[in-house]
């Protein structure tokens, strides 16, 4: 599937938050991007823009494409609970997202890889699609063959993130996705409620 491959940072700058990860260009220049930069005066923006903006940012944090994205918020729609709230949990339970979440890759974008290299299992077996939806109770794992890869060993080694709903095994490198995070739990700030409105129009 195609995916953004565009320059993140301007991406970051656009939404003022780095939504990519770690971006020392973006911490230099925290502004709108733009001939006029930081200098620029910009209007208010409409409801519409503000949903869209949301949307878009909820888009390119999770790395999922519109067709994707729809397809969930359909599902979060026909789920029990809060939709926009059931969105970010299925954005959450993305087998790239929660590899990314164990700290095996540096990155969503180097997770998908990973995924779709076939480096990672799920409760014991390798799973290629980086889509996958987890179920509380799945193990995640490095595939024997790829527990001495450079890359993996080393965002493993600078990985300091600690979630409530993951838990991790350094020894036999592998967690579980002990349960599907509460709204509150996930650390993404995206305002779903302005999402489940534009889609809703």
């Amino acid at each position: 599937m195609a995916r953004y491959t565009g320059p993140k940072t301007k991406i970051a700058r656009k939404f003022g938050q780095a939504i990519f990860g770690e971006d020392k260009a973006f911490e230099k220049r925290n502004y709108p991007p733009g001939q006029h930069g930081n200098n620029r005066r910009r209007g208010k923006k409409s409801e519409y823009a503000i949903q869209l903006m949301e949307k878009q940012k909820a888009k390119y944090t999770y790395g999922v494409l519109e067709k994707q994205f729809r397809n969930m918020f359909k599902r979060a729609t026909a789920a029990q609970g809060i939709t926009g709230e059931v969105l970010l949990q299925l954005c959450e339970s993305r087998l790239d997202n929660v590899v990314f979440r164990m700290g095996i890759a540096p990155t969503r974008s180097g997770a998908r890889q990973l995924v779709s290299h076939r480096h990672i299992t799920v409760n014991g077996e390798k799973v290629n699609i980086p889509s996958y939806q987890l179920k509380a109770g799945d193990v995640v794992g490095v595939r024997e063959k790829s527990k001495s890869l450079e890359a993996i060993q080393n965002s493993l080694a600078n990985s300091s993130n600690v979630y409530e709903w993951i838990t991790w095994n350094k020894d036999k490198m592998e967690g579980t996705y002990v349960s599907v995070p509460a709204r509150i739990q996930i650390p993404e700030q995206i305002n779903e409620q302005f999402i489940v409105e534009l889609y809703s129009k």
